[in-house]
């Protein structure tokens, strides 16, 4: 353990490196999209519920969203490896305070949020498998209920996301 312990060390900016870039990643591949083109086509579609091209546009909004956020949801088990082994490397401990933050924030908040995220992305609530079974009732009720999960979570990660990073790169407390 001693041994991989000093590999990582000797190795640990290059690890940072990969660790910061997997959450710039992470938190901005899906907040830009989210505010610039989710935001834009849902409330068109609110203000106007029954017109056909809207609701096109809003279903290929949201399909090509779910697989943006790919590069999210491979950009955070990459996060989630790398900082134990930054901790570890680092010979950091509880007594840190901003890091004990940092992981509070991760997971408390980003975790349980990515967990149900993955399953309305590409799993169970997956959009693109109800449209092609033809279920549009179902297709309708996994758009609703993701736009839903989005519109509570987005504004919270993008915030915490910001403060993990000043959190990463400031180390204030």
């Amino acid at each position: 353990m001693d041994a991989i312990r000093n590999f990582l060390s000797e190795h640990y900016l290059q690890l940072k490196f990969l660790h910061l870039t997997a959450v710039m990643i992470w938190v901005w591949s899906t907040s830009v999209a989210y505010a610039f083109y989710l935001v834009p086509v849902f409330k068109a579609w609110r203000r106007n519920p029954d017109d056909v091209e809207i609701i096109r546009l809003r279903n290929w909004v949201m399909e090509r969203f779910d697989q943006g956020a790919i590069y999210e949801h491979i950009a955070l088990p990459v996060v989630l490896v790398t900082g134990p082994l930054l901790f570890w490397a680092g010979g950091f401990n509880s007594g840190v305070g901003w890091l004990m933050l940092k992981l509070l924030i991760v997971v408390g908040l980003f975790i349980p949020i990515e967990i149900v995220d993955y399953y309305l992305a590409h799993f169970g609530g997956a959009k693109h498998r109800f449209r092609e079974a033809g279920d549009w009732e179902g297709y309708e009720r996994a758009l609703h209920r993701h736009w839903w999960f989005l519109l509570v979570t987005s504004p919270a990660v993008m915030i915490a996301g910001v403060l993990v990073l000043f959190l990463a790169i400031t180390k204030p407390f």
